[in-house]
């Protein structure tokens, strides 16, 4: 890599090597060509999450150029233009430079030049002119929907990746109403068990439980927010954005500290009141109570987050989503990295799932 005197966010990159050197090359060498031009996808810069630490691989000055069709012809011919053209550095940063994935090594310019249709379908599994149907909603990740959606659009000659990232913006209501309800469902199947791991001898199960219900608390808050939660490696920075962050980060903070099960209830009761409080805000649904309750006759607290789940389902009017088991979308229900990497996969999943 070359000796950047100070770092550069990886977007504000991408759109300076995009329009100082890019850009100018193809209105030279491809005069009335017809491309979009972006960053989005991959990467922790696509999120505005990058910093200096991002630069140590994978990184240098890098954009995609979509080309109409399947480009694969005329793509080949830019991407040796560029490779002959482009200057060695760019602020510091070479512009060749290898990437870890890459089977072969070395160092390459990395503007990808590719068609659009194609590039869209590797994504997520359909290209820029499809009809959004049921089905692609819960076959792509959360992760992968952030991707296509953040980043940033330098120039959209095609006309149709501005378009598409619109559709892709949020959920759909009724669909949204059914991934709030799946995310409240995952909260009522565990809510109990820090109290029951606890009173079985087992502090370090209870630990754990309460580990996992502070991520879907932190996840629920995102949904709730119209944000697709990020994985994992991101899922705290995205959530320190929220609003609600200020009541509710605390608590899960203290039930993941907490040495002992009382406290840790305390905390987590604290954060199931604070995010209840924030679904009645919304108005999807009738007020529901926020308050915790006993679990039975058993000494925990809970807040019966499966009464939210119901109330959200009592709001879905579409027969074909009320007819789903409360499963989600993929990333509800898996969370292997290579499983949610993998489009044809999924698709394949969600679809029998439907």
């Amino acid at each position: 890599m070359g000796v950047a005197s100070k770092f550069i966010p990886g977007l504000r990159l991408a759109r300076e090597f995009y329009g100082e050197e890019v850009r100018p090359l193809l209105l030279s060498e491809y005069p009335g060509l017809c491309y979009s031009a972006a960053l989005i996808g991959w990467g922790s810069e696509i999120l505005g999450l990058d910093s200096e630490r991002s630069t140590d691989h994978n990184w240098g000055p890098r954009l995609q150029v979509f080309l109409p069709g399947d480009g694969v012809q005329l793509g080949g011919e830019i991407t040796a233009m560029l490779a002959e053209r482009l200057p060695a550095e760019f602020h510091g940063y070479r512009t060749a430079f290898a990437f870890t994935e890459d089977p072969g090594g070395g160092l390459h310019h990395r503007v990808q030049v590719v068609g659009l249709t194609a590039w869209l379908e590797h994504q997520v599994g359909f290209g820029p002119s499809h009809e959004l149907e049921l089905l692609d909603w819960l076959a792509i990740p959360a992760q992968r929907l952030a991707e296509i959606t953040a980043g940033a659009v330098f120039e959209d000659g095609l006309g149709e990746l501005e378009r598409l990232r619109a559709r892709l913006a949020w959920y759909p209501p009724q669909v949204w109403l059914y991934v709030l309800a799946c995310q409240w469902q995952r909260i009522a199947q565990e809510e109990a068990f820090p109290g029951r791991c606890s009173e079985a001898g087992d502090e370090l199960g209870s630990a754990i439980v309460a580990g996992r219900l502070a991520r879907d608390l932190m996840r629920l808050c995102l949904l709730m927010h119209r944000r697709y939660p990020p994985y994992s490696k991101w899922l705290g920075s995205a959530f320190a954005g929220l609003a609600e962050a200020a009541a509710v980060g605390p608590s899960l903070a203290g039930a993941i500290a907490a040495t002992g099960y009382r406290e840790r209830e305390k905390h987590l009761c604290d954060a199931y009141e604070a995010t209840a409080a924030l679904h009645n805000r919304l108005g999807l649904t009738e007020p529901l109570d926020t308050g915790v309750r006993d679990y039975y006759d058993r000494p925990y607290k809970v807040l019966d987050a499966g009464r939210f789940s119901r109330a959200l389902l009592n709001r879905v009017t579409d027969p074909r989503i009320r007819e789903l088991p409360l499963t989600g979308a993929v990333d509800q229900y898996i969370d292997n990295t290579d499983a949610l990497g993998n489009v044809r996969l999924l698709r394949a999943w969600q679809g029998n799932a439907t």
